[in-house]
C-alpha cells in the first residue's frame, strides 16, 4: 500500500532548481520508499543504498562511477555513510551545472549532516521527512491505531497490533544496537536508560541535573546523549518561549519522544486500553500535534511557553510574522484552565487553535477556535494570509 507524502510537491519542486536535494529523517520513515516513487516518475535515474555492499563495490572508484551516470538523478541513500562523498558531489554538480542531479537520503539532522557537507552550500536544499503525517492516513485509520502504533509507515500498516508492536520493539533494538554506533562511543544501554526515563518524562520540561542523578551520569553527558536522540529524530527539543513581558519564565526546555507508538512500546502499553488509563496520554495527544506542525510547516519556529507564576500553553509557533497559540487537548469536551488565559494575555497571539482528536470543530471565543487536527494546517494558512 502506497501512501502519497505531502512533502514530495516540494521535494519535487527542489529537484526542479537546486543541483542537489537532501531528505533527512529517522530512520524507517519513508524516506526511501518517497525517493524510490520520485524516481520512477524521473525520466532517468539510479538509486544507490549505502548499507548495501554491492552498491557500496559500486563507488569503490566514485567519481568514475558517478561520472558514467551524468544524465540520470542519482538517488544515494544513507548518505551519512560515506561522508567522503559530499566534496565529490560538489565537484560534479559544479561541472554538470544542472539541477536535480543528486537526491541524497540520510538518517539524521540537518545540522549533523552539514558537519560532513559543508562544501555543498548553496547547491543542496534541505527538507525533514516525518513518520506519516494526520492528513496523509486520516482516511485509512483511526485516531486509536495512530495514538497506539504511531505512525512510522511499517508499524502503522502491520497486519495486526502483535507485530506492529513486535516491528517497534525491533526498530527500537536496531537504533540502539547499530544505527546509534554510527555518531558516539556511548553503551546502548545507556542510551536505552535515557530513552525510556524520557519516555517516562514525556512533554515535561527537562531538569537535566534530575535525569543524569537518576542515571548515575553527568549532566553534560545526558545533555550529549539527549542531542544526539534529538540529531537522529528519536526525541524532539521544544525550547522555551522568551519575551519581553517582565515575568519569570521557565526557561527549561520540554522533550518529547518524536513518535507515540515509539513512546508507547519504550513504556510497554500495548493497547489503546492501556494507553488511555497511563497519565501521560494527553503528552502522546501533544507529541502528534508537534509532529504535524513540524510537518506541514517546516520552517516555523515552535516553542512552549510557561511562566514561573503558572500561565502556560503547550506550543506557540511562529510563521513569518504571525505567532499562533496552540493548545493540546485529548478530549472532545476540552475547556481552558486559568494558566491558559493567563498565558494567552502575555502572548497576544494573533489567533488561538485548542487542537482535539476529532472531526468537528466550533467557535470557542472571538479569538480561540476548537478544531480538528485535520484541519490546523489550513486554518493556520487563514490567519496567516489575512483571511478568516
Amino acid at each position: 500500500m502506497y501512501i502519497d507524502r505531502i512533502a514530495k510537491f516540494e521535494i519535487a519542486r527542489s529537484l526542479s532548481y537546486f543541483p542537489v536535494t537532501a531528505i533527512t529523517g529517522s530512520r524507517q520513515c519513508g524516506k526511501s520508499t518517497l525517493a524510490k516513487r520520485i524516481l520512477s516518475e524521473a525520466p532517468a535515474g539510479i538509486y544507490l543504498d549505502l548499507e548495501r555492499p554491492s552498491d557500496i563495490q559500486r563507488l569503490t572508484n566514485a567519481e568514475l562511477f558517478l561520472s558514467s551516470q551524468k544524465e540520470k538523478l542519482i538517488c544515494i541513500d544513507e548518505i551519512q555513510r560515506m561522508p567522503n562523498l559530499f566534496p565529490l558531489i560538489r565537484s560534479l554538480v559544479d561541472e554538470w551545472n544542472r539541477p536535480g542531479a543528486f537526491l541524497i537520503l540520510g538518517s539524521a539532522s540537518r545540522d549533523m549532516l552539514k558537519q560532513s557537507s559543508e562544501s555543498l552550500a548553496g547547491r543542496v536544499s534541505y527538507h525533514r521527512l516525518t513518520p506519516f503525517l494526520w492528513d496523509e492516513i486520516k482516511t485509512n485509520f483511526s485516531f486509536e491505531q495512530i495514538l497506539t502504533r504511531g505512525s512510522y509507515p511499517n508499524s502503522l500498516l502491520a497486519p495486526d497490533a502483535a507485530l506492529s508492536y513486535q516491528w517497534r520493539e525491533n526498530f527500537i533494538a536496531t537504533f540502539l544496537e547499530r544505527d546509534i554506533l554510527q555518531w558516539t562511543g556511548a553503551s546502548p544501554d545507556s542510551i536505552r536508560r535515557l530513552w525510556q526515563m524520557l519516555a517516562h518524562l514525556n512533554g515535561q520540561t527537562a531538569n537535566y541535573s534530575k535525569i543524569a542523578s537518576s542515571l548515575g551520569v553527568s549532566d553534560n553527558t545526558v545533555k550529549n546523549q539527549i542531542d544526539l536522540l534529538s540529531s537522529t529524530y528519536m526525541v524532539e527539543i521544544v525550547p522555551s518561549h522568551f519575551s519581553n513581558i517582565g515575568k519569570r519564565l521557565v526557561k527549561a526546555p520540554k522533550i518529547y519522544i518524536a513518535d507515540s507508538g515509539i513512546t508507547a512500546t519504550l513504556l510497554g502499553l500495548r493497547s489503546y486500553e492501556d494507553i488511555l488509563g497511563y497519565p501521560g496520554y494527553g503528552a502522546m495527544w501533544e507529541q502528534i500535534v508537534l509532529t504535524n506542525i513540524r510537518g506541514n510547516y517546516p520552517t516555523a519556529e515552535i516553542f512552549h511557553y510557561r511562566s514561573s507564576g503558572g500561565a502556560e500553553v503547550d506550543f506557540i509557533v511562529k510563521i513569518y510574522d504571525k505567532i499562533f497559540a496552540i493548545e493540546c487537548k485529548a478530549s472532545l469536551s476540552p475547556t481552558l484552565s486559568k494558566g491558559v488565559y493567563s498565558a494567552l494575555e502575555d502572548i497576544k497571539p494573533a489567533h488561538t487553535f485548542v487542537v482535539i482528536p476529532s472531526k468537528e470543530g466550533w467557535i470557542m471565543s472571538k479569538d480561540i477556535d476548537v478544531l480538528s487536527i485535520n484541519n490546523l494546517g489550513v486554518a493556520m494558512q487563514n490567519y496567516r494570509s489575512g483571511g478568516a
